[in-house]
């Protein structure tokens, strides 16, 4: 490897291995110490994100805000560069704050205690190494793989000197932004890569193949116009089963342990669903009502959630959850009402209740419009379609590969660095 140190010894630590000879091998508690104050003069309440640290709970989209008139001075204090570990998930390292503030109970909160770059340990702790001997340290201890102050302060860390930690973290914030920049250039075409296959997917279900043939207005305004023989339908008249189904009680186990796949809104990742996170029994099948066994394949909606207005095909036998709509049973061309729905979902969501969270409810769903061809031309159309969206899904697999390489990459070169097996120049 390029850039190596002259000389190393071994660090006794297993996930590190070798450091550079000059190097310090320190434990968590001989750097850090637990911050036990309550309260601040700037009182926001921070909350953690793995992609921004410790910000402001105000710009956390989806989390719950603290009540008005709340005693922020009851809650734990927080400053500048001190670092946090959330008390009830491990998800992905400690968490470091660029704010004055306080942070909820769900914390601990410490801070460096002699001369050192806390940005230096903002990469540690975001290293892989780091995180992989944190979990395996917690596996099996406590559930969640949750992990106390205490816990981190027996761990041996690498010590540069002050002047290696500053260098390292001054390399690692100008090759990761450039990293970072990379994975962004990729995550941009896959956006418009899947706007344009949003676009082919509209265009061929409502204008069809022939571009000159004559046009109608189809009276709905997300559709517009349509060629002069097609006709419309709602989709409550075009399947004979529409449904949903139900969420079993959590606090009985043996729900969960059957051969039934369940399916979630989460498993609905707009092309083919061959199979889902979660089982449940037969015996819950007999309890519940509102779960029915819907035979493959049938289209699935997710009609709230993050996943909302997303749009599947399962090819698996299955139960849902009460966020899914399931359609099957059709005398229309299957696979041609399934480009028609991905080509509505902008609308439905659009058209979608609720506040923060919207919320597709399954009439709206059912009184849908949709474009009808005669079923020759359905059947052209979902070949044409079939066609034309696997070369754009390949496009966009290849982008997601750069970006999974990309990721891997910036984890290796993090992990190289703050190990010293590169040597920052």
């Amino acid at each position: 490897m390029e850039n190596r140190y002259d000389k190393y010894k071994d660090s006794g630590i297993a996930w590190i291995g070798e450091i550079p000879e000059h190097w310090e091998v320190r434990k968590g508690k001989n750097i850090f110490k637990l911050r036990n104050s309550k309260g601040n003069s700037n009182a926001i309440l921070l909350a953690a994100t793995q992609k921004y640290g410790m910000i402001p709970q105000s710009q956390i989209e989806g989390v719950v805000q603290v009540k008005q008139n709340t005693n922020l001075n009851t809650f734990k204090t927080v400053h500048k560069h001190d670092y946090v570990i959330s008390l009830r998930s491990f998800q992905g390292g400690f968490e470091i704050s660029e704010y004055e503030g306080v942070c909820s109970p769900a914390y601990q909160v410490f801070y460096s205690t002699i001369p050192c770059c806390n940005y230096f340990f903002k990469y540690l702790f975001k290293s892989y190494g780091f995180i992989s001997q944190i979990n395996a340290f917690t596996l099996g201890i406590r559930e969640g793989k949750n992990i106390q102050y205490e816990d981190f302060s027996l761990m041996k860390l690498p010590f540069p000197v002050l002047h290696e930690q500053q260098a390292i973290a001054d390399y690692l914030d100008r090759r990761c932004s450039e990293i970072d920049e990379l994975i962004a250039l990729q995550e941009e075409m896959i956006t418009k890569l899947q706007s344009y296959k949003q676009s082919v997917i509209t265009e061929a279900v409502t204008r069809g193949l022939d571009k000159n043939v004559p046009l109608k207005d189809s009276d709905i305004d997300w559709i517009g116009k349509i060629p002069e023989h097609w006709s419309r339908n709602k989709i409550v008249r075009l399947f004979s089963i529409i449904g949903s189904g139900t969420t079993p009680k959590s606090n009985k186990e043996d729900n969960y342990i059957g051969s039934i796949n369940w399916i979630q809104s989460g498993d609905i990742n707009g092309g083919y669903i061959e199979n889902c996170k979660n089982t449940i029994s037969k015996t819950v099948l007999k309890e519940y009502s509102a779960l029915k066994i819907y035979k493959a394949p049938f289209i699935i909606v997710a009609m709230y959630g993050a996943s909302v207005g997303n749009i599947s095909i399962s090819k698996i036998d299955g139960c849902v959850n009460q966020a899914c709509c399931v359609m099957n049973d059709t005398e229309q061309n299957f696979r041609y009402l399934f480009y028609s729905i991905i080509s509505v979902k902008n609308y439905l969501i659009y058209k979608a209740e609720g506040g923060g969270q919207p919320n597709i409810s399954q009439d709206k769903i059912k009184n849908t419009w949709l474009p009808i061809p005669p079923l020759a031309e359905q059947q052209a159309i979902a070949d044409y379609l079939d066609q034309r969206c696997s070369e754009i899904d390949e496009l966009i697999a290849l982008k997601q590969q750069k970006i999974e390489k990309l990721k891997e990459y910036k984890k290796s070169l993090i992990f190289e660095c703050v190990t010293g097996k590169r040597k920052v120049s």
